[in-house]
């Protein structure tokens, strides 16, 4: 795991997680979220609608920037405070996703760090466009 206080980080740092969304994925989601929309869960429900296929939670897929900023940039310590998420094309099963987090701002004054965050499928497409804002873990003085 990472640890990078605001004075370690640049405008232009990145970090970057590949996953591939399995039925599993989908299923443990639906659990713990209480999201069991037919959309996700029911293959026949599915095809009636605009995806013609069953479609991975946004928001399943949106956790992966919280592993990127809570792991890798800044790391651990960060404290998330705010993420826009526009979903711009479904995710499928067996898709692979990678997420891509960006520092774009950094202020130093109040400690918080502005991000863009990205996740691309594997054809190359925008599936999700946001931004972050986070807290970085302080400096430890000693």
């Amino acid at each position: 795991m990472n640890r990078k206080t605001i004075e370690e980080l640049k405008i232009g740092d990145q970090a970057s997680l590949k996953k591939k969304f399995v039925e599993a994925d989908i299923v443990g989601f639906a659990e713990v979220s209480g999201d069991r929309n037919p959309a996700h869960m029911d293959e026949a429900y599915a095809q009636t609608t605009i995806f013609k296929t069953r479609i991975v939670h946004g928001m399943l897929v949106g956790s992966l920037f919280s592993a990127l900023l809570g792991t890798e940039l800044p790391g651990l310590g960060s404290i998330y405070t705010n993420q826009t998420l526009k979903f711009t094309k479904p995710v499928y099963l067996n898709d692979e996703i990678t997420a891509t987090v960006t520092v774009r701002e950094l202020i130093v004054e109040k400690n918080r760090v502005i991000l863009d965050t990205t996740a691309v499928n594997q054809k190359g497409e925008v599936v999700i466009l946001g931004e972050a804002t986070i807290m970085p873990p302080r400096k430890v003085s000693g």
